[in-house]
């Protein structure tokens, strides 16, 4: 089956688009894939939502799907191709499945509309109804695709983690990430901090530091995962105080912070880890993957092949409608804590 799965995460980068061939659960081909960033308008639209009107919440789902649609039909003309339908995680606005709610826009029937192919969307709600978290959805995909690494580790605006333990699947949020640092590097009007290069320029903020490593989330035990709502009403209170403080010195602290946690998850995971795969933007943070290193010892970090690094969820939404397709279970229980597996998505078109 060919199908093109979309991706479009917290940190408002853009919008993945991976056009895959499987052969079967376990063997696929990554044909193209290219990432569209945001226009500015956008951006703002999207990180302004949460706090919009219910019209403008319903008008937004519906236009995004719209250029969701037509983002699609503007990379189908550069890479020709038999497509047998499109996957799309949408664009997470709410995420508090402790309330049953998870909601992600970019409506499917609009991505039809406009492409003339069957679209598969909505791929948490099932789960969250199960009583789960509706989240990590990819580890079902590191278990099929990637099972060659002890342990998939993906650096977007949340880092996450996914790894087996006799025979079954454990997986959770880690903690922020690129959500983090983009939005400090983003109050000196930057985008990012490329490389880490500022971080690194920086000092270890002891009593910030201190702070982030108390925070409750850390000591909850799984099924667990975060949204943008614990990163402004838990995360950012945190730094708020100190925000007097230079860039430099609130990234390096930041960075310290999440390679902390990342290393905290490998080296306590409760199975034994010789080689990691690290996809998302984070993948691409040099400084933020050195500091790891130092913490981790001799476990080998993969991080080398850009595709995959960077298009790695949007390869598994494909995977996701290719199991849909096939009723085959692609939600895991035991990474969500649902009452059980199941099989998510709903098809339109």
């Amino acid at each position: 089956m060919y199908i093109i799965g979309l991706m479009s995460g917290t940190s408002l980068d853009g919008l993945n688009i991976a056009y895959c061939e499987f052969i079967d659960d376990h063997n696929f081909n990554l044909i193209a894939a290219e990432t569209i960033p945001y226009p500015a308008a956008w951006q703002k639209r999207l990180a302004e939502l949460p706090l919009a009107s219910a019209e403008e919440y319903a008008l937004a789902d519906v236009e995004l799907g719209h250029y969701f649609g037509e983002k699609i039909n503007e990379f189908r003309s550069k890479y020709e191709g038999r497509v047998d339908c499109i996957a799309s995680h949408g664009h997470t606005i709410f995420h508090q499945p402790e309330r049953r709610l998870t909601s992600q826009i970019g409506d499917g029937n609009a991505i039809s509309a406009i492409t003339g192919l069957p679209v598969i969307y909505d791929f948490r709600r099932l789960d969250v109804a199960l009583g789960g978290q509706g989240a990590p959805l990819v580890p079902i995909g590191d278990r099929l695709l990637f099972g060659e690494y002890d342990c998939c580790i993906n650096l977007g605006g949340i880092a996450n983690i996914s790894y087996e333990i006799d025979g079954q699947r454990i997986a959770y949020d880690i903690s922020p990430c690129n959500m983090a640092l983009n939005y400090l590097a983003g109050k000196q009007g930057l985008t990012y901090d490329r490389n880490g290069e500022t971080a690194s320029q920086g000092e270890v903020i002891t009593s910030v530091l201190a702070r982030l490593e108390t925070l409750e989330y850390y000591r909850v035990p799984t099924p667990k995962t975060l949204g943008k709502e614990w990163f402004e009403q838990r995360f950012l209170p945190e730094l708020t105080p100190f925000e007097s403080q230079s860039l430099p010195n609130l990234l390096r602290t930041v960075t310290e912070h999440i390679a902390i946690r990342l290393a905290d998850a490998i080296l306590h995971s409760g199975t034994t880890i010789h080689k990691v795969l690290i996809t998302g933007g984070g993948a691409n943070n040099q400084f933020l993957l050195e500091l790891l290193k130092e913490k981790i010892g001799n476990i080998e970090i993969v991080s080398t092949d850009p595709r995959i690094v960077d298009f790695k969820e949007a390869i598994i939404f494909a995977l996701l409608a290719y199991l849909r397709l096939n009723h085959k279970i692609n939600t895991l229980a035991s990474v969500t804590g649902a009452s059980r597996d199941s099989i998510g998505g709903v098809i339109c078109g």
